[in-house]
């Protein structure tokens, strides 16, 4: 099972229900439930989760969101260790970098985000979300 960190732009697709990219995030949500991929957030993304969620819908929906991934999603923690090694990176964007270092420390397999470009100098493979679920399609399918 792949275990892959989504970035916080995925987990607001599904939230906010972004009708271009819903039906992917809602995809590995589903993969995540069906044990095909162990779907992880950092703890870190949950404030932002939280503000956008309420800002663009409603403090009820913020809650549920909050709520969802609690329960649904394995959570990183950031601790000092995450926050050296996400200021050592080379990136620009700190937010990115703090993602990177929370798959980092917890060995994940990837990062899946429609944001690839912010991920280039990551050391973890980075897919973005229709990518990933065509991954799993394959791998579900037998062989000739």
């Amino acid at each position: 099972m792949k275990r892959v960190l989504l970035d916080l732009n995925v987990v607001l697709d599904l939230f906010l229900n972004r009708p271009a990219w819903v039906v992917d995030a809602a995809a590995l949500w589903q993969a995540n439930d069906a044990g095909l991929i162990q779907a992880c957030l950092s703890i870190a993304s949950l404030p932002t989760l939280f503000y956008v969620v309420e800002r663009q819908a409603d403090r009820e929906i913020a809650l549920k969101a909050i709520d969802a991934c609690i329960h649904s999603l394995r959570l990183l923690s950031v601790d000092r260790a995450v926050v050296n090694r996400a200021r050592a990176l080379a990136g620009s964007d700190f937010e990115d970098d703090l993602q990177i270092a929370s798959a980092i420390e917890s060995q994940l397999d990837g990062i899946v985000t429609r944001d690839p470009s912010g991920f280039a100098h990551s050391p973890i493979a980075v897919h973005a979300p229709g990518e990933l679920l065509k991954q799993l399609d394959a791998g579900a399918k037998p062989p000739p």
